[in-house]
């Protein structure tokens, strides 16, 4: 496999980087200490991997003569954004519009992944949302191809020239679905075997097992998914669970021995680390109970369920089960690509469940917290010592708005909340990738 050059690969020697640094040690949820914040901070880097983050007038002693120091001060130096659900094939219809998640597949989503049977149109659009993602400050992400096997390769192929840390896999998918987009149990299978032995692990990109959702998959092919995934317990897992009520009530009528829509995935043995299930909003507590034990995580989507009005997610009953919670686009349901935007609709949603979502919260649940659900803390999503360097670089001066109410914060909730309800792309003033800058506002 050849894959060809991208201009950004990881950094030699050292560099250091001036800034408020921020980044996370727990969830602050649990911990109100459990982050750590320099409003002169220095993260050094060096050969693309995190050596130290603290205060600059302490770090700035320890650098070798000669060690370029880039000065971002009055800027926010914080970890990149990772987008746990992502459908990087609805790129082109996103904010379009519909009455309902079914309506959506059937009208919009459904034509528009036929199209990626062609190789060249799924690589051009895998480098657009790429270079998009970079623009809005996510680093990493867990992402949806389409049933055909050319465009996992071509996103995979697109991400390794970047050096993205990346996860995704070919959609499953046969029945209830239009006959183009339909494989089979073992042509499923075979072809996601194939394309594990070929790029999971491959640079710093992984495999996931990608069922679009259990109607469209029959008994057969939900038994194969969890034979792989026991044959690959280290490979990832992602599906879509009880986002919206007419889907709930499709399940229940195609699996009628399942106790929940969730245990259709459990009785296949698709319940395990290192599966994110996106929505999770209809759920009841045997179910909430079932994710958390098995280490499941939920990927949180607010601008999609808003958009094609699904639900609110519970965080009351979340938080009552600690469930592993992360927060992402789901793009193109998603009518942005930005992680801000989703802190935005994310703090609306708990309010109208009467919970308080903090802007602290919001940043873990995009950087650390996404890490930990994913079982990559150690290379990413914060500052310490020998992870990846991806960061970003945030300017609460970025628009005229922004100047003035970051004039009157007082405290760092303040500070972060303003980014997180004004902020959007305008705001990441550059992305880095393992310590080289991929893009500048």
């Amino acid at each position: 496999m050849t894959i060809p050059p991208f201009p950004s690969r990881a950094s030699s020697g050292m560099h250091a980087y001036r800034g408020r640094v921020l980044h996370f040690l727990g969830d602050p949820q649990f911990d109100p200490q459990a982050h750590a914040c320099w409003d002169d901070g220095l993260l050094i880097v060096a050969d693309g991997k995190v050596v130290n983050a603290g205060d600059a007038t302490q770090l700035l002693r320890t650098l070798p003569p000669g060690t370029t120091v880039t000065d971002y001060r009055g800027k926010w130096i914080v970890p990149g954004f990772i987008d746990t659900h992502v459908h990087y094939p609805q790129t082109d219809i996103i904010a379009s519009p519909s009455p309902g998640l079914l309506h959506w597949l059937d009208t919009y989503t459904f034509p528009e992944e036929q199209r990626f049977a062609d190789g060249n149109h799924a690589t051009g659009v895998a480098s657009f949302f790429l270079d998009t993602l970079l623009r809005h400050g996510t680093t990493s992400a867990m992402v949806w191809s389409t049933v055909h096997k050319v465009s996992a390769e071509a996103l995979f192929t697109e991400a390794a020239r970047r050096d993205m840390r990346l996860i995704t896999g070919k959609v499953l998918m046969d029945r209830n679905c239009p006959d183009a987009l339909r494989d089979t149990a073992e042509s499923g299978a075979r072809d996601s075997a194939d394309l594990i032995a070929t790029w999971h692990g491959t640079q710093r990109l992984a495999y996931a097992l990608t069922l679009r959702f259990a109607p469209t998959s029959s008994d057969a092919q939900l038994a194969a998914c969890g034979e792989l995934a026991q044959q690959h317990p280290d490979v990832f897992i992602q599906t879509h669970v009880a986002e919206n009520h007419d889907e709930v009530r499709w399940v229940a009528e195609l699996f009628p021995d399942a106790r929940s829509y969730l245990d259709v995935y459990d009785r296949a043995g698709l319940l395990r680390k290192r599966a994110v299930y996106g929505h999770a909003i209809h759920l009841d507590d045997g179910d909430r109970q079932r994710l958390a034990e098995s280490g499941a995580a939920v990927a949180h989507c607010p601008t999609s369920n808003l958009f094609l009005g699904s639900g609110l997610y519970d965080f009351h009953a979340s938080d009552a089960h600690r469930l592993a919670l992360t927060l992402a686009t789901d793009v193109g349901g998603g009518n942005s690509f930005s992680m801000l935007g989703v802190m935005n609709e994310a703090h609306k949603v708990a309010r109208l469940g009467g919970y308080h979502l903090s802007a602290l919260r919001m940043f873990y649940l995009a950087t650390r917290g996404a890490a930990e659900a994913l079982g990559w803390a150690d290379r990413i999503g914060s500052f310490a010592p020998g992870c990846e360097a991806d960061f970003i670089v945030l300017d609460p001066h970025c628009t005229p708005l922004l100047v003035r109410r970051s004039a009157h914060c007082q405290t760092l909730e303040e500070h972060l909340f303003a980014l997180a309800l004004l902020g959007d792309e305008r705001a990441v003033h550059a992305t880095y990738l393992q310590g080289m800058r991929v893009h500048q506002a």
